[in-house]
């Protein structure tokens, strides 16, 4: 199962139509397109951490952890602020962020300022869906419970995604939900093809 497809089933896409006044399937589709990135972006954290996994997971916990998602299903209009802060995070620069949304309206058809729009909101839902698989510890984790955490993580990130859930490879089912496609990492081809775009 897709991503994708957990956060509509969760009502998080339509939860995102809602608050921008669009269809769900023009929610589906720019999901679909978006994700890849995030996913990207998120994955790139993980490999840049010390504790690798574990470190994502502090990290998910110190940007809101599982409230991000419980903010963006919540009836009341989101305060994307902390979804731009995950972008920040995980893209670095607003260069990025553009660059993904372009990529993705070549995609899916949608407006670049439409999904420019959808980002921030699916930054939160992503990385508050991860960090409540993950067992949302909110504040850092200690040594002890680190461990839990990137095991929870890629344990059930694992079972979700065809990876190897649990064992040595505890992280590996998360890794493998940041790499879907198995092609290494989609931020790095959107980068290059803007990289070149920009030349």
């Amino acid at each position: 199962m897709q991503l994708t497809d957990i956060l509509a089933q969760m009502g998080g896409l339509q939860s995102m139509s809602r608050e921008l006044g669009i269809s769900e399937s023009q929610a589906s589709s720019g999901a679909a397109a978006l994700i890849p990135a995030i996913l990207g972006g998120l994955k790139n954290q993980a490999q840049s951490q010390p504790a690798g996994m574990e470190g994502l997971g502090g990290l998910l916990g110190q940007l809101g952890g599982g409230g991000l998602l419980d903010q963006v299903l919540a009836p009341e209009p989101t305060d994307v602020s902390q979804g731009n802060e995950v972008l920040g995070q995980i893209f670095g620069s607003k260069d990025v962020s553009r660059a993904v949304a372009q990529n993705a309206a070549s995609q899916s058809g949608l407006d670049p300022s439409l999904l420019k729009k959808m980002l921030p909101l699916l930054a939160m839902l992503v990385a508050g869906f991860m960090a409540k698989q993950g067992g949302d510890n909110t504040a850092a984790p200690s040594a002890d419970t680190g461990g839990g955490l990137g095991a929870g993580l890629g344990g059930m990130l694992g079972g979700l995604f065809g990876g190897q859930p649990g064992g040595a490879g505890s992280g590996s089912g998360l890794a493998s939900m940041l790499d879907m496609n198995g092609d290494g990492n989609p931020l790095d081809d959107i980068l290059h093809m803007a990289g070149k775009a920009m030349r």
